[in-house]
């Protein structure tokens, strides 16, 4: 199955077949200023959108990172299938090239997540566990933080890094009310920090409807920050 093609006709499926327009909802879209090591490293702009309604609602996310790190240029182009309303994984694929280039895609298969990575080395066929609270939360990639908004203190929930190949849990903090510059803007925002399995930190910055306004992981020295919000 070609999974660009088929992320690529539900994505244009949302945004312009006639009849759907009315119902179909951008839920949040926007660019982030990445930095890694406190020096400006790129950017990400992303869209995410709900086209359907009933059974045929859903979650479709693609955005568009490029960064220069210290060991050269890198572009990623992930694309997210969701099931509303908390992003539950169903397919995702993402495209890197420069930096580490290399393409996955992923699909749901009843209790396993079926995944095909190439890369210069070569084909692999992969197999994940399937859980009902998976989400996908790609390296470098601000925007999939979307879908931990709801996440409870109380309950733990799977997480899956197709790139690297990894799952996890993932634990959030109780929620602080704090207001944050975004340039000339000050932001009521609610901030959460959240506890891998592994025991590293990752904090994230939403506002009063969810979008993400920053994300911070420490470990990788990365931040990222909304610049289509500022004043």
């Amino acid at each position: 199955m070609n999974y660009r093609v088929l992320f690529a006709a539900a994505l244009y499926t949302g945004i312009a077949a006639p009849g759907l327009s009315a119902q179909g909802v951008v839920v949040d879209a926007g660019t982030f200023a990445v930095s890694i090591g406190g020096v400006p490293a790129g950017t990400e702009e992303f869209v995410i959108r709900r086209p359907g309604v009933g059974r045929e609602d859903a979650l479709f996310a693609n955005g568009t990172v490029a960064l220069t790190l210290p060991e050269g240029r890198q572009e990623m182009r992930p694309l997210l299938h969701a099931m509303p309303p908390d992003g539950v994984a169903v397919r995702y694929q993402v495209s890197a090239t420069g930096l580490d280039a290399i393409e996955v895609q992923v699909a749901r298969s009843g209790r396993r997540y079926l995944a095909t990575i190439r890369s210069d080395v070569g084909a692999e066929d992969r197999e994940f566990q399937a859980h009902r609270d998976t989400r996908v939360l790609e390296r470098h990639v601000a925007h999939h933080y979307y879908f931990l908004r709801n996440v409870r203190t109380d309950r733990p929930v799977h997480t899956l890094e197709p790139r690297a190949g990894i799952q996890g849990l993932i634990t959030a903090g109780e929620p602080v009310q704090v207001t944050i510059r975004l340039g000339l803007n000050e932001v009521q925002s609610r901030r959460v920090s959240f506890t891998t399995d592994t025991g590293e930190n990752r904090t994230v910055w939403f506002d009063r409807q969810g979008r993400v306004l920053r994300v911070a992981i420490p470990a990788l020295r990365f931040v990222a920050e909304r610049t289509d919000l500022v004043g």
